[in-house]
């Protein structure tokens, strides 16, 4: 076989002097490594030549403690050689073993005591853990026993048996060239015309190379960066804030409602803490209350400060939102946050207690419902999905409010998240005079779609299989 590398000739050469041979002595043999002696192995079974056996052996170490009951007897055979034929329980305490040898002979039920004497029960022995102690190699129940005892621990040895076939051994036999091959070519070499004299290392280029597996982002970690780098391109600004906040940014700044369902425990993660109102929050209570200077009736009733003043883990990113409007009242902005939110969700195959939400907001002085259509569109087109359209729909801080979907080749339109533009009882209250269009989508229902994945959870385990075999992304447009 022309194909057969110099390590391949050299490992048949060694095989056919003695015909069964082990890895390590192979090793020894050819000034080689046991690992590399076991990779030309393999080169050479591939071609039937040899045959490789994997063997695991058992082997048995004593711990410390393990080491001193094999020179004393076990704690339970030198109680039970004090116990005689009666003992004292006072007196039977007096054994430095007593407290853990006693212990084993009453769980053995080896033991009796009889009011304030022990006894040995009826045939009662330790020979067989002793037996066992002495001799692990032999296996069984009381090995085991003794290995939860941490007095012997178990490691296995893997060796490797090498034989070489008929085919390999006439091989081997034949005279085969061990000349010294040449894998690389120096310029001097190519220039001399040294090379046609060399014996070159032949390749066979149809054998596939060892799969390597380099480090990579999280592929979820990848559609996030993605996200943010479509809307960072498209002119945005992204925002950063706390997981806490409080209700009066994650409620009531949004008008909703004190009662609102979502408002609720089950719904909502409550802290203990709370923070002081800030300064012009009098223009929300009245907002709620009354409908403050606007045309709005508010929702009516009685507005409380202390429910305002509770922290909760943020329910939604639009709480950044409202507060970066807030601090800019004055056109143009562009911005989104995505970032990670907790509900009291019953954990499933769809949804997660926690889970990261993509937010946008845009004020200026003219835009317009069809503005914010135009941007959603534009944004899931980068993100790959051609098919887009949208729906009426309802949400508590928007009028008017719209559903978007995407379709999906196989499954078909798949809700990806709400829109709309802030109603006034919203901005009002911040000194806002301009239209705000506000969109918030679930980031892991788009990382589902891109991955294939059908289980939520999935996104967040540690399955390293899953890691490995998942390409890194690309933008379907061309970029990184």
């Amino acid at each position: 076989m022309a194909d057969l590398t110099q390590n391949e000739k050299r490992l048949l050469v060694a095989l056919a002097q003695d015909r069964h041979a082990d890895i390590v002595s192979l090793a020894a043999q050819l000034n080689a490594t046991p690992e590399a002696v076991v990779q030309w192995a393999h080169l050479a079974m591939d071609k039937g030549l040899v045959r490789l056996e994997r063997t695991v052996k058992k082997t048995f170490v004593y711990t410390a403690e393990g080491e001193e009951y094999l020179k004393s007897g076990l704690p339970e055979t030198q109680v039970l050689v004090g116990i005689g034929d009666g003992i004292s329980l006072a007196g039977l305490q007096k054994l430095p073993a007593f407290k853990i040898g006693f212990g084993q002979l009453r769980k053995k039920g080896l033991v009796t005591v009889t009011g304030g004497m022990v006894t040995k029960a009826a045939g009662a022995t330790t020979a067989d853990d002793d037996a066992a102690l002495k001799h692990p190699q032999a296996g069984g129940a009381r090995v085991k026993d003794l290995i939860k005892r941490n007095l012997l621990q178990e490691t296995e040895t893997v060796g490797h048996t090498l034989e070489i076939t008929p085919t390999g051994l006439a091989l081997g036999k034949s005279g085969l060239d061990l000349r010294e091959e040449t894998g690389t070519l120096t310029r001097d070499q190519i220039l001399s015309g040294e090379w046609k004299d060399l014996n070159l290392r032949r390749y066979d280029v149809t054998n596939l190379p060892k799969k390597a597996y380099p480090g990579k982002i999280h592929p979820y970690q990848r559609i996030i960066a993605e996200m943010r780098e479509i809307l960072l391109e498209m002119g945005f600004t992204e925002l950063y804030g706390s997981i806490i906040q409080q209700s009066y940014w994650n409620f009531d700044a949004l008008f909703q409602p004190q009662d609102h369902p979502a408002r609720e425990m089950q719904d909502t993660f409550y802290l203990g803490e709370t923070l002081p109102l800030p300064a012009g929050y009098e223009r929300v209570k009245a907002m709620h209350e009354s409908g403050g200077d606007t045309s709005s009736t508010g929702w009516g009733g009685v507005w409380k400060e202390e429910k305002a003043e509770q922290c909760v883990l943020r329910t939604h990113t639009t709480s950044l939102s409202i507060q970066y409007l807030a601090e800019n009242p004055t056109p143009p902005v562009k911005a989104f946050c995505i970032g990670r939110v907790y509900r009291r969700e019953t954990i499933d195959t769809t949804h997660l207690a926690e889970f990261e939400q993509l937010e946008g907001i845009v004020m200026d002085e003219d835009v317009t419902f069809g503005n914010l259509l135009g941007i959603l569109r534009e944004f899931y087109h980068r993100m790959g999905f051609e098919g887009v359209r949208f729906k009426p729909s309802y949400y508590p801080y928007t009028e008017p409010s719209l559903d978007a979907e995407v379709y999906v080749d196989g499954i078909g339109w798949i809700e990806m998240g709400g829109a709309g533009v802030f109603r006034e009882e919203v901005t009002a209250p911040f000194g806002i005079n301009y239209p705000v269009l506000a969109w918030g989508l679930g980031v892991s229902r788009i990382a589902m779609l891109r991955l294939g994945l059908k289980d939520l959870r999935n996104l967040h385990r540690s399955d390293v299989a899953f890691l490995r075999e998942t390409p890194a992304l690309r933008r379907r447009d061309g970029g990184a």
